[in-house]
């Protein structure tokens, strides 16, 4: 298995987080961001006890290859 790190939100204070990476074994996206814990937002959620939600700013979308016409993840 081999990440790829694919893009850091470049408006992180410390740099180290959210960030996205693509996993080439899966073809899969690693999402890593904020925690969400508001009891009210994932009550709205259907989300499997094995699943958890993380949050990352909009504009990290643009490290996505999809979003950014590449149409796959051909990292």
């Amino acid at each position: 298995m081999a990440l790829h790190l694919l893009g850091k939100d470049p408006d992180s204070p410390e740099g180290k987080s959210p960030t996205v990476y693509y996993d080439d074994e899966t073809d899969n996206y690693l999402v890593q961001g904020w925690k969400v814990l508001d009891a009210g937002r994932l009550e709205q959620l259907d989300l499997p006890e094995h699943e958890t939600v993380v949050e990352i700013p909009k504009h990290m979308v643009r490290f996505f290859p999809e979003v950014k016409g590449g149409g796959g993840a051909g990292v």
